[in-house]
């Protein structure tokens, strides 16, 4: 990662371009320090050239917003790329550091009072990542969805007749994962099912086959073979918890890796805000 530093009247814009891990935040809190020495307490970190960004970049923006609101200034975030907003965003962070659209709104905002949530107004999200599933017994998809619904509304391929829909996937949003399994809500996607019949669909002991992401770990589609253990029916769709059934060793320690960034994120966050 490079880092370029930016003078403004009464502060600094940091523009951070590259990977942003735990190899360059000594170099970030260097910058930092550095500012600091010359009296300046302002920051602000543009993160539009950051690709990618790990749990311990993140603790460290969350200590450096304590060092600078300490020193009486603060730090804002600005101009995020994709991939940063969103983790920021589903982790909380911007819970505790402000995140503006442009240099000179986070600038601007120097101004004020900082920033802060509201009391209980947001709790701290698991990673809200895509979640597919497809069934091992092809027949229960065919029993709850017609084929129209299983191909997305391609219906049947005119030469072979045989239903586009045959490898039928469900898109479900991540509500939480550890290494004895994982959760997700899913609202029935391209189907007319109702709540009742997702959680037919995915019934209590059901066998899937699941993928999801690690984004915080820079890996790409983890997979597992896994079991429904819980279903719950909820207004417009389901909350679903299934456990591993078979998952690789690598698979399993990245899992691990996982659950635990998070949990060192929640506490930090819960420590900013107490």
């Amino acid at each position: 990662m490079h880092i370029t530093v930016e003078p403004r009247s009464d502060y600094a814009i940091l523009h951070l371009r590259g990977e942003f891990d735990t190899y360059y935040v000594p170099a970030l809190q260097e910058e930092v320090d550095t500012l600091a020495q010359s009296g300046v307490h302002n920051v602000v970190l543009n993160l539009r050239l950051v690709r990618f960004i790990n749990s311990t970049a993140l603790g460290a923006m969350i200590k450096l917003s304590k060092q600078t609101t300490s020193a009486g200034g603060g730090l804002r975030i600005s101009r995020p790329s994709k991939f940063c907003r969103d983790i920021i965003e589903k982790v909380g962070l911007d819970r505790v550091v402000p995140v503006f659209d442009s240099d000179e709104d986070a600038g601007a905002s120097f101004g004020g009072a900082p920033a802060a949530a509201a009391e209980g107004e947001k709790e701290f999200e698991e990673d809200q990542s895509s979640v597919l599933f497809s069934p091992i017994d092809r027949a229960r998809v065919e029993h709850f969805l017609s084929d129209e619904e299983r191909s997305g509304g391609k219906g049947k391929n005119p030469l072979h007749q045989h239903s586009f829909g045959a490898n039928w996937s469900g898109l479900g949003r991540m509500a939480g994962l550890d290494e004895e399994g994982l959760s997700f809500t899913w609202e029935g996607g391209r189907t007319s099912l109702e709540p009742f019949s997702m959680a037919q669909l995915l019934a209590l002991g059901t066998d899937w086959k699941v993928k999801f992401r690690l984004p915080l770990l820079q890996k790409g589609y983890c997979e597992s073979l896994a079991t429904v253990s819980e279903v719950e029916e909820r207004s417009g769709g389901v909350k679903v918890r299934m456990s591993f059934k078979e998952i690789d060793d690598e698979t399993l320690a990245s899992v691990r890796q996982y659950a635990a960034d998070m949990s060192y994120l929640k506490d930090e966050l819960r420590k900013a805000t107490e």
